[in-house]
């Protein structure tokens, strides 16, 4: 047996991924234990976790990788404070301690974190060598071109290259401080969202304005070449020397300082979304075309945290010229934890690869799993009232009959996910017909913008009938955006048609309006029998009752708190919202009549939740 661990930490979301004889076995992000959102501390929990449901200890590990190179990136640090001296010393003052404390003697801190068991060599992968070998090693490819795009690595902030076999290789490159990640995250700043949290946000923020701004970006931010390459002015930005992403000459060219956060929205902030977006689309279609040219190969493997546009990758295996799109679900750095330990044992080790039908994520279904029998002991500790169910069979029936007569219900069901979707493992149910429930869920459930939109599941056998895809589309990670077909939208005149920024949600626009944004796009992630036999039991049961073979699925949480992991996790945000029934594997258990009519322990409960 050999056990690889990988590790991502320190920079956001720090996360750990184990790989047992080249079989994914485990992997988690820190924040889901230590309940910190972006937690980017060294991941302990998510090691102990990982090594636990593998049976080992650190002892028994044969190699630790960890997914990027400090020394490297502290170099990059440097020569970035040096060049922009005197003004980066506020810049540096504030990151120095942090790299001095831990960073640059990340050994010491490994071994630390594996209480001095683990007695071998670790293996630093580049940053965008992870994210490569996270998109393509786990595909369902034997060959494809490889494309990553993120932030910034160690200088990288944009690679290509090829994957083949049991091979990657990263051919070019876009260095720091040019970066389409921080570009979008710039925009994110300036709508007064937060970095590094905020941008699916001004995603979701883009459909309700117009690209009034697209040219300004073009003709004054950033240079785009044919190819997509391209170079930033970056006297606009202030990420290189100060604390913050932009600068005075940028709120200048956009009319003014930049939105305070919780501020109200104006359609000066959509039509920012909207012009940021289309230039990202614009230079990803150009990238992959470009990239395309170089391969020739007709497979594409996406990976870092803007392959999390799942707009401009919905454009991409639409428009693009692949015939074929695998994203990694864990796109951003969690997910360089698992490049780290495949490229170990794919590269490094030379082991053989035989891709199959599907990919070897599992679904991304990696992380912690509860038996009913540790289920109902919490119940019981908790003195919940709970109906058991003999069989999956009757707890799908139960449900999809709850979820027909409108109910929310909090959906908790084997292993918890890896990456920041939910899948149907810690999600969040609900009628994608209701055309009250979008604005429902947001302002009583999840406690965040009333602007945000809803993804869709669907049985994966039906999702062409409802959606402009292929028949039997392949999106099990929810990151493809598809218009929703046109039999299935409603004519809209007069006012309906007119509705600016916000009003228009107050306009259904199809028979699914839940989870139908305002551009008729949707979100979708398909389900099928392999990946997901309890959630396609579920949804079969509710297509036979309604004819309507998809719900709304949203991640179980609410604003500012991680996706719950465990039972107790489920039961306290249960408690602290409107849902309506919880889930938890073969238990259902019901809300309870209010005992206060103020609701205050709905908000003493609500109290322990961090809103950002």
């Amino acid at each position: 047996m050999t056990a690889i661990l990988g590790i991502s930490a320190f920079y956001h979301d720090s996360a750990a991924a184990l790989v047992v004889d080249g079989e994914i076995v485990a992997a988690a992000q820190e924040e889901r234990f230590s309940r910190r959102k972006h937690d980017d501390r060294f991941p302990a929990r998510a090691i102990e976790y990982c090594l636990a449901e593998a049976g080992i200890s650190a002892a028994e590990l044969d190699h630790v990788a960890f997914y990027d190179k400090p020394l490297t990136k502290f170099e990059r640090l440097l020569e970035t404070y040096f060049a922009f001296a005197p003004r980066g010393y506020r810049s540096f003052r504030h990151f120095m301690p942090l790299w001095l404390k831990e960073r640059l003697f990340l050994p010491q801190t490994i071994d630390a974190g594996l209480g001095g068991q683990y007695r071998g060599r670790y293996v630093f992968c580049e940053h965008h060598e992870s994210h490569a070998a996270s998109a393509f090693f786990p595909s369902p490819f034997d060959e494809a071109a490889i494309l990553t795009l993120d932030g910034v690595g160690e200088w990288s902030t944009a690679c290509f290259g090829v994957g083949q076999g049991n091979r990657i290789r990263l051919d070019e490159e876009i260095r720091f401080p040019h970066s389409l990640g921080l570009l979008y995250s710039a925009f994110t700043y300036y709508t007064g969202f937060r970095v590094n949290s905020g941008e699916y946000k001004l995603m979701g923020l883009a459909p309700y304005g117009e690209p009034k701004y697209r040219q300004q970006i073009l003709d004054h931010l950033i240079d785009v070449k044919d190819d997509g390459s391209f170079r930033m002015d970056m006297s606009y930005f202030n990420y290189c020397q100060g604390l913050t992403m932009t600068s005075e000459r940028f709120h200048r060219l956009f009319g003014g300082p930049p939105r305070r956060p919780e501020g109200p929205l104006t359609e000066r902030e959509m039509d920012l979304a909207a012009s940021v977006q289309a230039v990202t689309e614009e230079i990803v279609l150009r990238m992959t075309r470009h990239v395309h040219r170089r391969t020739g190969m007709k497979n594409l493997a996406l990976a870092g945290g803007v392959a999390l546009n799942c707009v401009a990758n919905g454009r991409v295996l639409r428009e693009g010229p692949f015939e074929n799109l695998w994203i990694q679900p864990a796109a951003g750095d969690a997910g360089g934890s698992l490049g780290a330990a495949l490229f170990v044992w794919r590269q490094l080790l030379d082991k053989p690869r035989t891709p199959g039908s599907t990919d070897s994520q599992h679904g991304s279904f990696l992380g912690p799993k509860f038996s009913d029998a540790a289920i109902r002991a919490i119940l019981e500790a908790e003195h919940v009232a709970y109906t058991p169910c003999d069989s999956d069979e009757q707890l799908c029936d139960e449900v999809a009959s709850l979820i027909a007569l409108g109910k929310v219900v909090g959906w908790f069901q084997g292993r918890m996910e890896f990456g920041p979707r939910a899948l149907g493992g810690r999600s969040i149910l609900a009628d994608a017909r209701s055309s009250t429930m979008q604005s429902a869920l947001n302002l009583k459930i999840k406690f965040r913008e009333s602007f945000r939109p809803f993804a869709p599941i669907c049985l994966r056998e039906r999702v062409h009938e409802w959606f402009a895809t292929r028949a039997h589309e392949d999106s099990p990670y929810m990151l493809l955006v598809a218009p929703v077909r046109e039999e299935q939208r409603l004519p809209l005149s007069g006012d309906a048609a007119a509705a600016r920024g916000l009003d228009k949600l107050r306009v259904a626009r199809s028979t699914i309006p839940a989870v139908t944004h305002v551009d008729y796009s949707a979100r979708v992630q398909t389900v099928d029998a392999e990946r997901h036999p309890l959630l396609h039991m579920l949804l079969s049961k509710f297509y036979e009752r309604t004819g309507c073979p998809l719900a709304i699925n949203t991640s179980f949480n609410v604003r500012g708190e991680p996706i719950v992991c465990t039972p107790a996790d489920a039961l306290r945000c249960f408690r602290a919202t409107d849902m309506d029934v919880l889930a938890l594997g073969r238990n259902i258990v019901h809300r309870a009549p209010a005992a206060d009519e103020d609701g205050s322990a709905r908000q003493r409960h609500l109290a322990q939740f961090q809103l950002d």
